[in-house]
């Protein structure tokens, strides 16, 4: 029988509108995200905190003041928790959760996987899409914190699962019902996803292609011939080239063409400011105002007994000191030189 630490990742968000500030500098601060030596770094991560944070309090107030992303994480991690205390047949599994820019953050969370002296690690990032500006730097900071910590133990990773079956029937068995709702309506399905800056994509970031991987998957699942549906990007930040088409882009093009939407949070596996504010207030509000007739928001995928499965199934098949996909091995194309799991070598 083996002791078995299971770390959950995602993002975080402030608990409190004091915590706005400082939470939007560790995230522009972090080298994955601007990437420029370090004095320039944090002279920008200053700038742009200090001059983003009164419009992002604005966006957390309308959420009591906080996110709700570490609740719902926490959420995740009991369920979690629950599904490997009745399957796993002889390990001891304990789960536990990292946020990579606001508490609990690697540094506490370290010590506590220390106290609990496991004989394994599993990492466990909570973005099915892999991304050098998302798993990798919460990988990068866990390692860096465990070392810290003196906890030295063997530790297998799951990079990505943008295709795996629990993930992609959560998804389906939410969106059918707002498909039958508008059955006999012109609709079209938004997948849309958290953006990227095209550069990122161009040096070998394999996020877009993955994206496009869940899309079809969940449209394959759905089985209804002639879905309309598009890919888009959302929640960008500054004045370079992001990924396209963006989000309110499509919504007016679709009202354009007098269809009704279904906006799917592709990328998001919870709740918080890019759903509950972006997607269903002010994207609401472009729609309306484009004239779009029913605009639907399908919710994240949150604790769906699918996806928690998903998740489950693949911390069973986790080998130390090893990185693997939903399907064990790389599932990126040879031309992104940024996925997690590295080619075989050329024979000689």
């Amino acid at each position: 029988m083996a002791r078995k630490a299971v770390i959950l990742f995602n993002l975080g968000g402030p608990d409190s509108l004091d915590a706005v500030e400082p939470f939007l500098f560790n995230l522009f601060n972090d080298p994955a995200i601007i990437r420029l030596p370090f004095p320039v770094r944090w002279l920008i991560a200053k700038l742009i905190s200090r001059r983003r944070a009164p419009i992002a309090q604005k966006i957390y107030a309308h959420m009591g003041g906080s996110s709700p992303l570490v609740p719902q994480t926490e959420a995740q991690k009991d369920a979690l928790q629950s599904w490997l205390d009745l399957h796993a047949d002889e390990d001891t599994f304990a789960t536990f959760i990292v946020m990579r820019y606001w508490h609990p953050q690697s540094d506490a969370v370290a010590k506590k996987v220390r106290e609990f002296n496991p004989d394994e690690i599993l990492l466990l990032p909570l973005y099915p899409q892999f991304s050098s500006t998302t798993t990798a730097s919460s990988f990068k900071d866990w390692r860096r914190a465990a070392k810290s910590a003196g906890v030295m133990t063997p530790t297998a990773s799951l990079c990505c699962y943008p295709s795996e079956r629990g993930l992609i029937s959560a998804y389906a068995r939410l969106i059918a019902p707002k498909l039958l709702e508008l059955d006999g309506k012109p609709t079209r399905i938004l997948f849309s996803a958290h953006g990227l800056p095209q550069k990122i994509v161009d040096a070998g970031d394999p996020y877009q292609w993955q994206i496009e991987q869940t899309a079809v998957q969940i449209v394959d699942r759905l089985a209804r011939p002639g879905l309309d549906w598009k890919i888009c990007y959302q929640s960008r930040v500054g004045p370079m080239k992001w990924l396209q088409p963006s989000t309110d882009d499509e919504i007016r093009r679709a009202a354009a063409e007098n269809l009704n939407l279904v906006i799917v949070p592709i990328a998001f596996v919870s709740e918080h400011s890019e759903t509950l504010v972006e997607l269903d207030i002010e994207y609401a509000e472009i729609a309306k105002d484009a004239g779009i007739a029913s605009y639907h928001r399908v919710e994240t995928v949150g604790i769906s007994a699918e996806f928690i499965a998903g998740l489950g199934e693949m911390v069973l098949n986790l080998e130390a000191n090893n990185i693997s996909s939903n399907d064990g091995g790389r599932i990126c194309p040879a031309k992104f030189g940024n996925c997690a799991i590295e080619l075989p070598e050329p024979p000689k």
